[in-house]
């Protein structure tokens, strides 16, 4: 096999990993599932935090995610992204500092159509503060924190 055909492909390979793992964002998966088992999708449907069952459950992104009924489950599998948290699914109030924590998913918001789900009740008054700015703070540490 000539040199440049085995660089060619090797290049290849380099550049579908690296693709490979951009893609690959890591959600936090407390208590075996995604958002500790609540369902992601009637954050935006029904406007609240409602648990997830396990029989109705979907694995996306190396985490299982739980869901109330199985429209949402179906809604989720259309289009994940759409309804994935931010940030992994931590703490966007920590994600803005630079730090990492679990999130609380009975604390949330929705702003410009994404979930960010924060820490605690606390967190999330100082998050509401300026919740654009905070948002922006996060994705510059976003994943970078992970590898810290």
């Amino acid at each position: 096999m000539p040199l440049r055909l085995i660089l060619s492909v090797l290049t290849a390979l380099l550049l579908l990993t690296g693709v490979a793992r951009a893609e690959m964002p890591v959600f936090h998966a407390s208590k075996g599932a995604a958002i500790s088992g609540y369902d992601t999708v009637a954050y935006f449907t029904v406007g609240k935090a409602v648990r997830g069952k396990p029989d109705i459950a979907v694995m996306w992104k190396g985490a299982v995610w739980l869901f109330s009924t199985r429209k949402n489950r179906e809604t989720f599998e259309a289009n994940p992204r759409a309804y994935a948290p931010q940030f992994g699914g931590y703490c966007a109030y920590a994600m803005s500092k630079g730090q990492i924590l679990g999130a609380n998913p009975e604390a949330w918001r929705i702003v410009d159509g994404k979930l960010y789900l924060i820490h605690s009740f606390t967190y999330m008054k100082l998050w509401a503060v300026d919740p654009p700015q905070n948002i922006v703070l996060a994705g510059a540490n976003w994943p970078g924190v992970l590898r810290q």
